[in-house]
């Protein structure tokens, strides 16, 4: 039984060193096990930032939500070696459903947003795409302003401290490790 266990070990490693997909990374569900909320809607969006690349987000608004109110406004930073659909998108979930509208973004050379080579870490440019999503939820008439904050997770939680120290308009910073 182990050199069978061995052998369809070896043969997965292969098979990915190969280009092609080893059992364990079947992706043929969706990969649609992240959180969903029942209290909150999702609108994908994107803005450039100042080198004129894309950044991809997710847009959270509450359920009960009004276009003709203002809200505080979130924007949440995801781990490094992540992308927005994990906890980023969870934590932005579960701010909309307390009255906040939040977004969720891939950082530049990460998930949907623009920038070779992938996965790349560029902590000044990660900084910028904080100001830049300020920049798109300040275009947007039911933001209010005065109150956008940013949440950055693990590796975020450095570079949203670095956008808010100069970016005057991100009001409240809060790291999760």
């Amino acid at each position: 039984m182990k050199k069978l266990l061995t052998a369809v070990a070896a043969v997965c490693g292969m098979m990915s060193m190969m280009g092609e997909p080893a059992l364990a990374q079947d992706m043929s569900d969706g990969a649609a096990n992240f959180y969903t909320s029942k209290d909150a809607t999702m609108q994908k969006v994107s803005f450039p930032n100042q080198y004129k690349m894309n950044v991809a987000g997710n847009l959270f608004t509450p359920k009960d939500f009004d276009r003709n109110a203002t809200y505080p406004a979130i924007i949440v930073g995801h781990p490094m070696g992540a992308v927005k659909e994990q906890s980023a998108n969870l934590y932005a979930a579960k701010m909309a459903e307390q009255g906040f509208v939040t977004l969720s973004l891939d950082l530049s050379f990460w998930g949907e947003s623009d920038g070779r080579p992938r996965n790349a870490v560029l902590p000044d440019l990660y900084a910028e795409d904080f100001s830049a999503a300020v920049d798109f939820l300040g275009t947007r008439p039911f933001i209010d302003r005065e109150r956008i904050g940013v949440i950055g997770i693990c590796g975020s939680g450095s570079f949203s401290i670095s956008a808010a120290k100069i970016d005057p308009r991100l009001k409240a910073v809060a790291t999760v490790s």
